[in-house]
């Protein structure tokens, strides 16, 4: 019995792509509720202030190693590789390319680490030139500690990818939990002791958490390790080929965070911070919705490209697409109306001030003016990637990134925090837009009637649990004390409750598809082994 189930959870895989976005999303929320009380715990004990500000900057560089190395070859290039070897039959070459970029990776990341450990106080000179020298050396003693979780992190990477192809999504699903949990215990128990040092220590024994949890899926895959190092490799070649636009856009996409913590070292006390927790907050639905989807349709893509159904690309292409505008417009709509209660009820703790919440409502309302065009921006790449072209995404992000880091320098310096994410969401749009242009000229167009029929459609509902969000926000006042916290969480409870009923039945009586495919998702039967949920990529 308990082989069986272990089994089940482990060792099942997804055949559809709502059962796996189910899935992932499920995931996705208990990871964003953990990250949330992560942030709580963080704002509670340190407040909008210079130790938050001095954690963010020394995040960035072990980050930055992270995304640009080790997210840049697997999410560009290993999944549609490794899928074409392993569905042609090729399986001894699949399981080569597997091992010898973990290999690879490995050996990269921990050279760029130990870089980082010996340059970390130039470096942080140049990403923070507004800190006092105080903060620059507390940074660089974060730094050097959390210089170790890129090692783990990229190690489960390759895990993740691997896991992903062959669509066993639990492990790589929960992982996230396991990285917010170490996070909190670093804040909860180590920092009395270590001071910011045990936040550092934390990170690190997230990724590690990160790491394990994944190991026990790798069973009854196929695959052994075996030390290999080949730089000579065939499929070693291919994945170079797409890394190398791949890493280009990361620096990019990198880049934007590093101008924004530039700028806000000139700012006041609390800027940094104030945007990176408005900025979690804000990627709380993006994780759960758009990255779902997203991640969940990327093999399947993958293998329709290698099959050369161009017909059934569009079909999963469009099913993602409408899934996510689903779920993100009216998450908008909700956020725009309850920010002040969303903020207050995480945020508002201990030594985080009115004046913190109040720049946090303001910046996390930007934020979500372009939280749509981020969501469709992670299918969009996927999009590119599956097909093998990663030079298009770079190019169309240089001209992103131009407009995020423009714009926040123009915005930041007149309105502080929240100018900030008014060019962050500038940029997004623009970026979202010229993307979807030149992926229509690669693969034709993606019935444009329909995505325009069912976009209104899902806008009028998202229109409508706005006003009923804000019509419960006035309800709620009358009936409960909003000086209170419990006051404050319940008021907005009940209006988002009442916004997200409106919701769903505005889209069951405008006939969206996507709330039936909703209601059999959630009722649906799970069958193991291959789990079957919600539509078919044939159905699409």
């Amino acid at each position: 019995m308990i082989k069986k189930i272990y089994q089940k959870i482990f060792e099942g895989s997804f055949a559809k792509i709502s059962g796996a976005a189910l899935l992932l999303g499920g995931a996705s929320l208990a990871s964003r509720l953990l990250g949330v009380l992560r942030d709580r715990i963080l704002a509670g004990t340190f407040g909008a202030g210079d130790e938050l500000d001095v954690y963010y900057a020394a995040f960035r560089f072990p980050d930055l190693i992270f995304n640009l190395i080790v997210l840049g070859a697997l999410s560009a290039g290993f999944i549609p590789v490794f899928s074409k070897l392993f569905h042609q039959e090729k399986k001894q070459d699949a399981w080569a390319l597997v091992n010898n970029i973990f290999n690879i990776l490995l050996a990269l990341v921990a050279a760029l680490a130990l870089i980082l450990l010996v340059a970390a106080p130039w470096l942080l000179k140049l990403l923070t030139p507004g800190f006092s020298a105080a903060k620059i050396d507390q940074a660089v003693a974060l730094t050097r500690i959390m210089a170790l979780s890129p090692l783990l992190l990229g190690a489960s990477a390759v895990l993740s990818g691997l896991l992903q192809s062959l669509r066993r999504f639990f492990t790589f699903a929960v992982a996230p939990i396991f990285y917010n949990l170490g996070i909190i215990v670093g804040a909860v128990f180590l920092v009395d002791r270590f001071g910011l040092a045990g936040l550092a220590w934390g990170v690190v024994l997230g990724a590690l958490g990160h790491f394990l949890v994944q190991l026990p899926s790798l069973r009854g895959t196929g695959y052994r390790y075996k030390f290999l190092f080949n730089l000579r490799q065939k499929g070693l070649r291919a994945i170079g080929r797409l890394m190398v636009p791949r890493f280009l856009s990361l620096v990019l996409l990198q880049a934007n965070f590093v101008a924004i913590t530039v700028i806000a070292s000139f700012l006041a006390a609390g800027s940094l911070a104030v945007f990176n927790l408005a900025y979690n907050i804000w990627s709380f639905p993006l994780g759960i919705f758009a990255v779902s989807f997203a991640v969940a349709a990327f093999p399947t893509l993958s293998e329709l490209v290698a099959k050369n159904d161009w017909a059934g690309f569009r079909r999963t292409f469009i099913y993602a697409l409408r899934q996510i505008l689903f779920y993100l417009v009216p998450a908008s709509a909700l956020f725009i109306v309850l920010r002040a209660q969303i903020v207050r009820v995480i945020l508002g703790t201990g030594k985080f001030s009115w004046s913190d919440t109040i720049l946090t409502i303001d910046t996390l309302n930007f934020l979500t003016l372009g939280l749509f065009a981020e969501g469709l921006i992670l299918l969009l790449f996927r999009a590119f990637f599956a097909l093998h072209n990663a030079r298009t995404p770079f190019l169309v992000g240089l001209f992103g990134s131009i407009l995020k880091i423009s714009g926040a320098w123009f915005f930041g310096l007149k309105l502080g925090a929240p100018g900030l994410a008014l060019g962050f969401s500038a940029g997004s749009v623009g970026q979202m837009i010229l993307l979807w242009i030149f992926l229509e000229k690669l693969v034709g167009h993606f019935a444009p009637h329909e995505i325009l029929r069912g976009g209104l459609k899902i806008c009028l509902a998202s229109l409508l649990a706005g006003v009923a969000g804000w019509s419960g926000l006035q309800l709620g006042a009358r009936l409960v004390d909003t000086h209170t916290g419990h006051g404050i969480l319940a008021q907005g409870v009940m209006a988002g409750l009442l916004g997200v009923l409106v919701y769903l039945l505005a889209a069951s009586a405008l006939r969206l598809k996507e709330s039936r495919q909703l209601i059999g998702a959630l009722f649906a039967k799970i069958s193991f082994g291959k789990i079957k949920i919600g539509e078919r990529v044939a159905d699409l």
